[in-house]
């Protein structure tokens, strides 16, 4: 497959410059790892006209791609999020991660919930620490349910916080911290079962400029490995550091900057 990836890549180059240089074959070197296909939400109130939030919204995110989400508040951006990452369901539409369904098919629930704890990682605004457990035992906390069985896990959460430089605070609950310190223990707690995908809700809403910029640096460089990540922001430092920026808007979703991905199929 890699080879006709390749080839189809250069043959493109070659035979039509033009395209290459504004970008249109970069859908032939995408090796999309998420992908919404045609996601609506709606929420409903006893006697009152259905309200929808998001109206067929349609993106990819590829492997190792960064992805930034703005717009103003109250537009979806977190509903979005928490449909990709199989926190709340559609009204209508699908999301695939590494091809297999989230909301359809025979075991969808089952599926999803392994996909939740294996292949995508959590990082929130409001950092969402359990306050009687210290920072290594937080950070464990992905590795122990029944679908992501870590070896050698305590060793792994030491080492992950000793990567967003914490390990001379292993033993400390989460009330000792900083607010920055306590968005890199998120940090590692997400990296914890080795994702392939980040999906980060305000990941420097609470920070200062400098501290969000530290953040945003361990979040694109602390992994052994490039991630992919969504991330919904406010912050235009944090979206300008992503490949792509999109903006949400009255339910859909716009290219504010970058190439952009592939449209999936519904």
């Amino acid at each position: 497959m890699t080879w006709i990836v390749r080839r189809l890549s250069s043959r493109v180059q070659r035979d039509f410059p033009c395209a290459a240089e504004r970008g249109l074959w970069y859908n032939v070197r995408r090796m999309e790892l998420l992908e919404a296909h045609s996601i609506v939400k709606e929420y409903r109130l006893p006697g009152q006209k259905p309200i929808r939030v998001l109206d067929g919204v349609s993106f990819s995110v590829a492997a190792g791609e960064h992805v930034a989400i703005v717009g103003r508040s109250g537009a979806g951006k977190t509903t979005l999020l928490n449909i990709l990452g199989g926190l709340d369901r559609p009204t209508d539409g699908d999301v695939t991660l590494n091809g297999e369904s989230m909301f359809r098919g025979l075991g969808a629930a089952r599926r999803r919930n392994r996909l939740r704890a294996t292949a995508i990682g959590f990082i929130f605004q409001s950092y969402h620490l359990l306050p009687e457990l210290d920072i290594v035992e937080n950070v464990l906390l992905p590795s122990m349910t029944g679908f992501a069985a870590v070896s050698g896990a305590r060793a792994r959460a030491r080492d992950l916080l000793g990567k967003v430089g914490l390990s001379g605070r292993l033993d400390h609950l989460p009330a000792e911290l900083s607010g920055g310190e306590q968005q890199r223990v998120a940090l590692a707690r997400a990296l914890m079962c080795r994702p392939k995908l980040i999906l980060a809700d305000e990941p420097t809403g609470n920070l200062d400029r400098l501290t969000g910029a530290e953040i945003m640096r361990l979040l694109f460089e602390a992994n052994d490995e490039p991630l992919a990540v969504a991330m919904v922001t406010h912050s235009a430092e944090a979206a300008a550091m992503c490949d792509r920026t999109l903006t949400l808007e009255k339910g859909t979703l716009q290219v504010l900057s970058g190439v952009q991905g592939k449209t999936p199929p519904v």
